[in-house]
């Protein structure tokens, strides 16, 4: 049934968009000194990247509301109508919208560039799955933004250098926080945590930690018997102390596994959406700063 809806609501959105599609003017890149570039953004960390390699010279929207799960947003028509109005349409890749397809076949021969964050990301998986979090390693991070530099410039080259300065300033301070928490983490003896989800892939592969999850990459289902016995006597033998629970997800499988090992279960942020009013860098140091505490547990 949710198939069928969904089914017609894409065809009524695409009547809608057919039928409005000739209000759109000119291109909406001018030559206009006090025109922005409107970019649309699938989730929050690619609207704060696009905010600060663009600055004033950008207008950025997103598509995800805040505190909402991106695998749990459908897009509604006015979403779309706000889509064709942009310059841009940037989203994630990797699987991390599986919306992405339906937008991108609605964008289909309108004037709006479409842009795969993702493109030249260093792709880890977890068996046969992709994991989409690029943005939560800061090493991958950079890639992204270097993408979104570039998009920005296709679209107003007369502000090149503008994009160019904002980019380096930001993957300096990218590059600052790795550098921070790499010797750090490199000291430890300790190197596997785990989490409500399995969203700290890239996380873990730029500073040698593993995660071990309670959940998939994709935050679905729980562990069967047999796999929370395992994660129980990990966390024993490994004398494992805190849980950490995304606080867009359920707490409720985290808080099972702790009360079974006398851990506690402790907020870490996925950034799939802006959290407790952090920047990304400053949510990235909060989770870089609880796994190097948790791992510093004696």
């Amino acid at each position: 049934m949710k198939k069928i809806i969904s089914a017609l609501s894409c065809i009524l959105i695409s009547t809608f968009l057919i039928s409005c599609a000739t209000k759109k003017a000119s291109p909406q890149n001018t030559d206009d000194n006090n025109h922005k570039v409107k970019v649309m953004v699938s989730i929050y960390p690619l609207k704060e990247f696009t905010e600060k390699i663009g600055g004033d010279n950008v207008e950025v929207n997103c598509l995800v509301p805040d505190n909402m799960e991106p695998h749990d947003y459908e897009p509604k028509t006015k979403d779309f109508e706000n889509l064709i109005n942009s310059d841009a349409f940037i989203y994630n890749g990797l699987g991390m919208e599986s919306w992405a397809d339906q937008v991108n076949n609605v964008l289909d021969g309108k004037k709006v560039l479409v842009v795969d964050s993702s493109k030249g990301v260093e792709i880890r998986k977890e068996g046969e799955l992709v994991d989409p979090h690029s943005w939560l390693g800061l090493t991958q991070a950079k890639k992204q933004c270097e993408n979104i530099k570039d998009t920005l410039i296709s679209l107003d080259e007369k502000n090149k250098q503008v994009y160019e300065d904002n980019y380096e300033s930001f993957k300096l301070e990218l590059e600052s926080l790795y550098n921070e928490y790499l010797p750090k983490f490199e000291s430890l003896a300790k190197k596997d945590f785990i989490t409500g989800h399995a969203a700290f892939g890239y996380l873990c592969r730029d500073f040698g930690l593993t995660q071990k999850s309670v959940e998939n990459l994709y935050g679905e289902g729980e562990p069967t018997p047999k796999e929370l016995e395992s994660l129980v006597n990990f966390c024993k033998d490994n004398k494992i102390k805190t849980i950490f629970s995304e606080s867009l997800a359920s707490p409720k499988v985290s808080e099972t596994l702790a009360s079974e090992v006398g851990a506690s279960v402790v907020p870490i942020y996925t950034l799939e959406s802006k959290e407790d009013n952090k920047s990304y860098l400053e949510a990235m140091k909060s989770d870089l700063e609880e796994i190097y505490n948790c791992l510093s547990q004696k």
